[in-house]
């Protein structure tokens, strides 16, 4: 893929803008971020007293929408009257990429019934910074914040276990002592990254394997993002043959084929087939 670097290419379209913004340090913020914050007509943000430190320190002086889960519905047809008078307006979130595991999608979803145009301006979320430093698959599952209910808890957390990738949540702090017994019981023989205050001058990252977890005493503040490990994928344990699988083959050598009795044994045992197989060779051999 190449890049263009016409100015053409650099012009803001009218439209809504889903601008990420750092997730702690100020300096990831892009050029492209920042010149479309102070082209907008109005930002919408979560809270204006964490997203002023932001826009203060680039010199951003754009009219701000307070925009939350609480009032999206609310404040949707006002939005879109903007929109569609040709303001320029950008999202952002407290820290992060909007949208995800953030108030957005009822807006978009709002913008594209109404032909509006929506473009996202990439840049800094947790997900993928806890990812990348995990060591585990990059083939994995986002789940989002984890349920505050502890029977949704339990059953959201059993059906994640079953899936063969890394797995990356959102949890509270003051959340996660009570949530390690039930990691333990569903994720037990993988490992598990822990991450807190990413990208800040106190950035701290454990790593351990989850049969090992034990409760933080103190120091642990904020929301953290929790990476876990894809399954251990276990070879087969046993190598040898048990004297009733030996029994079982020497008393259908003759009467089934090689290949049947392999399937036969391999279907209930985690022996190898070639073990099954060579048995039989020596069986069939000896007569």
């Amino acid at each position: 893929m190449s890049l263009n670097n016409k100015s053409d290419n650099n012009k803001i379209k009218i439209g809504l803008y889903i601008v990420s913004t750092p997730i702690g340090n100020l300096l990831d913020i892009s050029q492209r971020a920042i010149k479309t914050l102070k082209k907008s007509d109005f930002i919408l943000c979560e809270d204006t007293r964490v997203s002023k430190i932001l826009l203060t320190n680039f010199d951003i002086k754009s009219n701000l929408i307070v925009y939350h889960k609480f009032n999206e519905k609310k404040n949707l047809n006002k939005i879109i009257k903007l929109l569609k008078s040709g303001s320029l307006i950008s999202l952002i979130s407290d820290a992060g990429t909007p949208s995800i595991s953030d108030p957005g999608c009822i807006l978009i979803n709002e913008c594209l019934k109404n032909g509006i145009n929506v473009s996202p301006i990439p840049g800094p979320s947790a997900v993928s910074s806890a990812i990348s430093i995990s060591g585990f698959s990059d083939k994995f599952y986002f789940y989002g914040f984890l349920p505050e209910k502890n029977k949704l808890l339990n059953s959201d957390l059993q059906t994640l276990s079953k899936l063969n990738c890394s797995i990356v949540f959102f949890i509270s702090s003051k959340k996660f002592n009570k949530t390690i017994p039930i990691l333990k019981k569903y994720f037990n023989g993988r490992k598990i990254l822990i991450c807190k205050e990413m990208t800040k001058f106190y950035e701290e990252f454990f790593r351990e394997e989850i049969d090992n977890l034990k409760p933080f005493e103190s120091g642990l503040k904020g929301e953290l993002t929790i990476v876990i490990s894809e399954m251990k994928i276990l070879k087969n344990i046993s190598q040898k043959l048990s004297e009733s699988d030996k029994n079982i083959i020497g008393k259908t050598i003759n009467k089934l084929s090689i290949k049947e009795i392999v399937n036969l044994i391999s279907k209930n045992s985690e022996i190898s087939k070639k073990e099954i197989y060579n048995y039989c060779l020596e069986l069939k051999n000896e007569d």
